[in-house]
């Protein structure tokens, strides 16, 4: 199909019905809320002002826009609701989600479509160009002829990010709302790859990714970047978004994140969280951080010492933790001290009706609360473990520590 770049519509002649020149294209509108990828109007500068030409009355491009109506037609420029191209989208930063990076806007790629019945031209964002070929034709527009320029540009290799793989940036609050931008091809990704998109951001631009993410994908994404952007991140959000999204984390890496925080700020998101999650989170925030107890995650699988293999596959149904802590279920009283350890490929393995019991880890390894990080780390080289089970002075299992956890903390100390 006919494809014309951005910056060489934007200036085009405009040649109403009767073939009389009326004004110039000042700029390219799409309507997100209606249809994030066709050209909805153009802005036409005329002597009497901006008016919108809609792309239905555009009858061909060929050096210049001829339109199907009189320009009497067509609409004052009220532009509210408007994603304009060339401001909101040409030197702005985009999120390539296919590769995973933060990149640059050069210019655009529109496709030419002809609608049956006549019924007018539509235009179609196919991808924008992030090279040096999109930068080039921006630069020497107007000061080399056409003609010359087009062979210029066909010896620069594309760059091209189709327009489905990107997600836009919109910092202003009401322009979300306004223009439905979220990031839900964003959110398909990898959490560790969302947070390295994150990282390279500004301050700003991070507050607006984090506001539309799904609370969930949030966590996920913020567990991942370093520290300081971590803070950084959720002083910027208001309390009861941080509140929302803090209380999706892992509990440990949520009360190492609130440490961080000046007490004032941490006090107010505390106060935004159910009664439930803040009365553990004040708990875990009590414990050093570079404890057993520091490291360790809440959420995990545990069931009667006496109970079966059916009732651990049920266990497992229900529960609504992470998924690193899911690979063993632990064995306790009524006390609640730790009584044993069944890896869940056994459970896999065994008969329903099987006693759990008979299907345990030995040795059964476990630390105290207050163990060091350097025994965490010793006996998680020893055994091999993915878990380790942590106990309190009564021998009660109070949260598990994950491989993931030891491997941030290994990396923290490189």
């Amino acid at each position: 199909m006919p494809t014309i770049a951005l910056t060489e519509l934007l200036g085009a002649p405009v040649l109403e019905a009767s073939g009389a020149r009326c004004g110039r294209v000042r700029e390219v509108a799409l309507s997100p809320a209606e249809d994030r990828v066709r050209v909805s109007t153009l802005i036409v500068r005329t002597k009497s002002g901006d008016k919108l030409l809609p792309c239905s009355a555009i009858k061909s491009l060929n050096g210049a826009v001829c339109a199907s109506s009189p320009a009497s037609d067509w609409s004052p420029n009220e532009a509210e609701g408007f994603f304009l191209l060339e401001r909101d989208l040409l030197d702005q930063q985009i999120i390539d989600v296919f590769g995973r990076k933060v990149v640059r806007v050069n210019d655009v790629d529109l496709h030419q479509e002809n609608e049956n019945g006549g019924g007018g031209l539509h235009l179609k964002v196919g991808s924008v160009d992030v090279g040096p070929r999109g930068a080039v034709r921006r630069l020497l527009k107007g000061v080399v002829p056409m003609p010359a320029l087009r062979i210029l540009l066909q010896r620069i290799p594309p760059r091209l990010i189709p327009w489905d793989f990107v997600d836009l940036i919109e910092t202003d609050p009401a322009r979300r709302v306004k223009l439905k931008i979220s990031h839900e091809r964003l959110a398909r990704l990898h959490p560790a790859d969302i947070a390295d998109i994150v990282e390279e951001l500004a301050p700003d631009e991070r507050e607006a990714v984090f506001e539309t993410l799904d609370e969930e994908v949030a966590a996920e994404a913020l567990e991942e970047v370093t520290p300081r952007v971590q803070k950084s991140i959720v002083e910027s959000l208001d309390s009861e978004r941080a509140a929302e999204i803090v209380e999706e984390m892992d509990p440990d890496a949520a009360a190492d994140l609130l440490s961080d925080l000046p007490e004032e700020r941490s006090s107010k998101i505390l106060q935004e969280m159910g009664q439930e999650g803040r009365e553990e989170m004040a708990e875990l925030m009590e414990f050093g951080e570079n404890t057993a107890a520091g490291r360790m995650n809440t959420e995990y699988l545990s069931v009667d010492a006496g109970a079966t293999v059916n009732d651990g596959i049920e266990a497992l149904r229900s529960f609504e933790g992470g998924v690193e802590t899911v690979s063993t279920i632990y064995l306790v009283d009524q006390h609640h001290k730790i009584k044993g350890a069944v890896p869940l490929a056994k459970l896999v393995l065994a008969k329903s009706d099987d006693k759990l019991e008979s299907l345990t880890q030995e040795p059964l390894i476990f630390c105290h609360v207050g163990a060091g990080d350097k025994e965490v780390a010793r006996l998680f080289d020893k055994y091999n473990l993915v878990t380790l089970p942590v106990v309190d002075d009564d021998g009660k299992l109070t949260g598990v520590i994950t491989s993931d956890d030891v491997i941030s903390l290994l990396r923290a100390k490189l």
